[in-house]
Order: C-alpha cells, then structure tokens, then sequence
C-alpha cells in the first residue's frame, strides 16, 4: 500500500470509465455493472485516505465493483439459478487485483470500448452523447445538461433511458475495427464516430471553458479528452475529421497556460502572453490539420482546427489573419450552420467589416432557442457594442452576460468590462 498519498479525485475520475468498461466487457447489464463501479469508488474514497492507497489502483477497484455486482446479480437469480449463477459470473484472472509487487493490468484500456457502446446505434443521438458524457467522461449531470443548454432533469432522463436501453439491446461490446475496406468501414460506422467525435468535444470544451465554478479550466478533462481522440485516431489513421478533432484539441489547449493570470482571473485572447502558449502542441496541430486538409474530405472539425491555427500562427493579436478567419467560417457555416458556429462568424465579421453588420447577425441569433438568453451571445453583443462605440449599450450587456454565466472567473471577467466603460 502507497500511504504518503491519499486517493485523489482526479484519479478515480480517471479510473471509473476503465473500471466500468471492464465490467461490461465481463459481464454486461451496463446499468448494474455502473451502481457497482460508483459504491467502489465510495469505498474508495473513504478507505484509501486512511489505510492508503493500494499499489494497484485499478486492480483495486474492478475487484471491488466486480464483488458488488456479482452480488447484486446473484441476489437477482438467487431464487432461480444460486449456484449456477455463482459459478458463470466468477471474475477472470485478469479483472482481479495482482499480487502485491505485480502491476500487471489488462491488456488493453476498456475505455474506448466503452466509448463506442455508448455511441450505439440503438440509442438516440443525444442519448449516446449524454451517456458517454456521464459513463467515460466523467461529467456530472447538471455539467451535461449545460453542455446540451437543456434542463438538468430532462438531462437526467435522458440518460437514464438510454441505460435502460443499452441494457436491453444486446448491444456488443467490442471497438470496431477496420477490416481493411475503408470506405465500408466508414459507412458502417460513420454516425457512432460522429457521435463519438461530439462526445470527445464536449469533454473537452468543458475542460477548456468550465461551465461552472471558481476555476476557468478544468485541465483534467481537457487532457482526457485528448488522450481519447489521440486513441481513436490511432484506431482510424486516415479518418480526417478525427485528425482534425485532435488538432483542433492540441491548438486550442496549447494556450491553456496563458488564458489566466496568477489569481486565477480570466485572461482574453487578445491580452495573452503568446511566448506561454505551447509550441510544441501548435507545432503537431497544425501537421495534422495541413495533412488532413490535404489528403481528406473536408470536415467541420478540420476547419474549426483551421480557424485555430491561424490565431496561434500569428506573432500578435494585431497580425491575426481576420480575413483568413472569415473566409473559412464562411465554409464552415455553410457546413454546420450551427448557433455557436455562426456565433463565432460574426465575430470574424466585425473584425474585417466592422461591429454594424456583425450585430446585424447576431439579431438572427436570438432567435435560435439553444442559443437565446445565453451568456456568450451577450458576451459577443457587448464586446461588438463597445467596438461600434455604444458605451452605455455595451456596459448592459456585458452585466447581462456577467449575471447568464456560472462561471466564476467569466462572471468577474465580464463585471470588469461593464465597470471599466464609462459614458
């Protein structure tokens, strides 16, 4: 046992979508096998800060949940098949804890696996993107249901149904892979892979900009996020909008230590120490993105990574290439004309003609219900109110906007603006 270091939540956030993933793989009844893995990482977190933390954490916890569920199985069967039942759900060798001294874990991380049994198609879209929120990325349900802009107890039900659903679907649980006719393979899995991609940017967008809380990042997930799709993208090499989902990640995380300053205060774009930015990252985003855009047909998330790398390309605010920014928001939209994305094109509008037509299009906006009443739109108005010289109109609205936002550090950011105007 490792004592000097209590059982941190970052770990066993890390470790819960792999302990649940082996227990489906073992035993399927996803909704049961997932109760199992939340008493194990209770157990967890009340034993290992007292008799430490075992040298196997993983081990640890999938022997846990592994008893809880054959537990809750048995007393399923009990009046039917008791022995029979005891003998077949008996863990494998491979789903218990080691020896001490040995660190041997299973081969493979269910992870991805997991990933992809939530992305069935036998559930809804939505559906699959909010289990796999909740059962790999760790999200709670009230950080989803902001993610989705919906009510939490709708979000609630939702993912509720769809485990009920992945219980009695029959759904396999496996990763699929590539039987060497590309094109075959992408029509077959295509919508699981969007729905997954959707999955892994969400994860990450709730890392990067927490929806919540006194802290602007939450890194953990964000890394998270980018372990998964470096994994899928190992898993389809020549998908194009995977390589352009991990590069988006990678330049868009490569500015993560220059968006705060010591006290944890919010730091614009704009006002960002650039020579903090990683250029290590930015140099592997944009190889990825150039290849993919090269060799691949074009994609939502390659352009959004495109758009990125023009900003972490320039030396300077100044030097941004608005006028590059704006023609590949103009495919974009005509690609995915979302409310987030047009959101954004109007930005890159004010900046190359102006804040008049720019404000023109964010009228239209506020008409999209996902998008009416929600703090980055009130964000984007006062910040485009400020550059056309409408004082007193943009100091409402970033007071709007600092009163939509959970977020600490957005909050006390967008005050600052409002309080800084002055008539």
């Amino acid at each position: 046992m490792t004592t000097e270091t209590p059982a941190s939540e970052d770990l066993l956030r890390r470790l819960a979508p792999q302990v649940l993933g082996a227990l489906v793989r073992r035993y399927g009844h996803f909704d049961t096998a997932e109760d199992a893995v939340q008493e194990a990482l209770l157990a967890a977190a009340r034993q290992w800060p007292e008799e430490g933390r075992p040298d196997n954490p993983r081990g640890w916890l999938i022997r846990v949940a592994s008893r809880r569920l054959t537990d809750q199985l048995r007393s399923e069967e009990a009046r039917r098949r008791r022995e029979e039942t005891a003998a077949a759900l008996t863990p494998r060798d491979e789903f218990v804890a080691p020896p001490p001294g040995e660190s041997r874990a299973p081969a493979a991380d269910d992870t991805l696996a997991l990933l992809f049994l939530c992305c069935h198609a036998e559930l809804a879209p939505a559906a699959r993107i909010a289990l796999t929120l909740r059962a790999v990325g760790g999200l709670t349900t009230a950080e989803i249901a902001r993610a989705f802009l919906v009510p939490e107890a709708t979000m609630a039900q939702r993912i509720s149904r769809a485990k009920r659903r992945i219980k009695t679907s029959g759904a396999p649980f496996g990763i699929p892979h590539d039987g060497g006719d590309q094109a075959q393979h992408h029509s077959e899995h295509a919508e699981r892979l969007a729905d997954v991609l959707q999955v892994l940017y969400l994860i990450f967008n709730e890392g990067y900009t927490a929806t919540s809380g006194s802290d602007l990042q939450r890194a953990d997930l964000a890394v998270e996020a980018i372990r998964l799709t470096r994994a899928v993208h190992a898993l389809l090499p020549a998908d194009g909008e995977v390589a352009g989902l991990l590069a988006l990640m990678l330049l868009t995380d490569a500015r993560r230590a220059a968006r705060t300053a010591s006290d944890g205060s919010l730091i614009p774009l704009a006002e960002q120490d650039r020579t903090r930015w990683d250029r290590a990252a930015i140099t592997e985003g944009v190889a990825l993105v150039s290849e993919a855009l090269t060799h691949t047909r074009l994609g939502p998330y390659q352009l959004r990574a495109a758009i990125a790398a023009v900003h972490d390309e320039a030396a300077s605010h100044e030097e941004t290439d608005w006028a590059e920014i704006l023609a590949l928001y103009e495919v974009l939209i005509r690609l995915v004309p979302g409310p987030v994305e047009r959101l954004g094109h109007a930005v890159a509008v004010a900046m190359v003609h102006g804040p008049r037509p720019a404000l023109t299009l964010l009228a239209a906006l506020e008409e999209d219900d996902h998008l009416a009443g929600h703090h980055r739109l009130e964000a984007v108005r006062a910040h485009l109110l400020e550059m056309a010289g409408d004082r007193a109109a943009a100091r409402a609205a970033y007071a709007k906007a600092a009163g939509l936002t959970l977020s600490v550090p957005e909050r006390r950011y967008l005050q600052f603006r409002a309080a800084r105007i002055t008539d």
